[in-house]
């Protein structure tokens, strides 16, 4: 152990009971002393730099308090101390980051970072993140401490979402925007407990979804368009740009698929009476590039059905330009620039009002589901179903369950009337 004695009298130069005093030239006083480890230090300041004293009554009393706290195992190095600090000063601030700045710090972090999947997220869905904050959690907790940010203050944002008037459907008990935006809330809140920013996730359960587009009487099956209702459809669209009807319906393409499809994507056999189509991108409507379908799942092939095939056919010979890579829905006839989603909203809109019995607000996304029940109901399986429509998670193809079990219905059905026939011819010849 460390004598704890110092001597009261020494002269300039000479060593003290503990530690050096020295006079420097500048007549100020220096102070050594021996870490624990044995190395001789000199006085510094708490930023780590050199430190000198007035007078050596000064330089001694600061040798008396580093002897106590070596003495107390209280001492740290002095560069360690100073990095303890940094750390503590850093910890410090980001405890006191605000939700907007702590929010854009996420934002750039998930545009650059991989998600669960290892995958980087694609751009769409950083966009769509980047709105939700902007849109709805920005203005109320902006300039809120994150720290600060608890059950209650959770609570009553999400209240105060839901309250907010629907846009589409004026009147409405929801708007079909709270949910979403509680849900990126809580991501970015996630990310701030594991940052040590904020010290609990606030437990507040995530808004209900519902339809914004229908009343609580509409049911999936009523967005089912008729095979009347798909061909008035096709005859309302102008050229060149019909296809994108049948390419919905039949081949159950996202509308982002459609618009990216390019005649190499088409494979005609050798008389061109079928032909197989290729999914391999999609016209992203978020960023107006093309980019990689959805998912993994979204890159696929599929048999072109037989009663498009010769429509498919004049569209690739009379509208679709020459070169591989021409849009399959170009902007004008053969021209080479893909069809923008923004514009394609509006011819959707502007021509589907000519289609008598359709649903209010029917998207052309609804043509895509019409394809799938189509599918199910000639009895595809589930596997089959996801291969088709490029889905990645069961979840999704679960809504065509219901088609599938009125085929399994009418199969089982069929299957019974033969079993009895055939029993009936059985007893009938005894």
């Amino acid at each position: 152990m460390v004598e704890a004695t110092m001597a009261q009298r020494t002269t300039a130069g000479r060593r003290e009971a503990w530690g050096r005093l020295r006079k420097l030239p500048s007549k100020r006083w220096q102070a050594r002393y021996p870490a624990p480890d044995g190395t001789l230090l000199s006085a510094r300041t708490e930023d780590d730099r050199p430190l000198t004293f007035l007078t050596k009554s000064d330089a001694r009393a600061w040798l008396n308090r580093v002897h106590d706290s070596i003495a107390r195992g209280e001492w740290e190095p002095p560069a360690d101390a100073v990095a303890r600090r940094a750390r503590e000063e850093a910890e410090a601030a980001a405890r006191d980051v605000t939700f907007a700045d702590y929010a854009d710090r996420w934002l750039e972090r998930i545009a650059t970072e991989p998600g669960k999947g290892g995958r980087l997220r694609k751009p769409a869905t950083v966009m769509m993140y980047r709105g939700r904050v902007n849109n709805y959690l920005r203005e109320p907790l902006g300039d809120t401490l994150v720290r600060e940010i608890d059950t209650a203050a959770v609570r009553d944002l999400t209240r105060d979402l839901v309250a907010i008037p629907s846009r589409l459907r004026p009147g409405t008990t929801h708007n079909g925007i709270a949910g979403d935006a509680i849900d990126v809330l809580k991501m970015i809140l996630r990310a701030a407990v594991r940052d040590g920013v904020l010290a609990a996730m606030p437990d507040v359960a995530t808004p209900q979804r519902k339809s914004v587009r229908h009343d609580q009487d509409h049911a999936p099956e009523d967005d089912v368009a008729t095979p009347t209702q798909v061909e008035a459809l096709y005859s309302a669209i102008p050229q060149p740009w019909s296809i994108a009807v049948l390419l919905a319906a039949w081949c159950q393409l996202r509308r982002g698929e459609v618009l990216g499809l390019q005649r190499r994507d088409i494979v005609w056999n050798h008389d061109r009476t079928a032909a197989t189509l290729h999914v391999r991108r999609q016209k992203n409507g978020s960023t107006g590039t093309l980019t990689e379908p959805k998912s993994e799942m979204g890159v696929r092939s599929m048999a072109v059905p037989p009663l498009m095939i010769d429509r498919l056919r004049e569209q690739i010979d009379e509208r679709v330009g020459s070169a591989p890579s021409s849009p399959v829905v170009p902007t004008r006839v053969k021209g080479s620039v893909h069809m923008a989603a923004s514009r394609w909203n509006t011819i959707w809109a502007q021509h589907r009002v000519a289609v008598t019995g359709l649903p209010q607000n029917y998207r052309f996304h609804d043509l895509r589901h019409t394809g799938l029940t189509r599918f199910a109901q000639e009895g595809a399986t589930l596997a089959e179903l996801m291969r088709r429509g490029g889905h990645a998670d069961i979840k999704v193809v679960l809504r065509y369950q219901k088609a599938t079990m009125a085929r399994d219905i009418e199969l089982a059905a069929r299957m019974s009337a033969s079993v009895d026939d055939e029993l009936a011819r059985a007893f009938a010849e005894r």
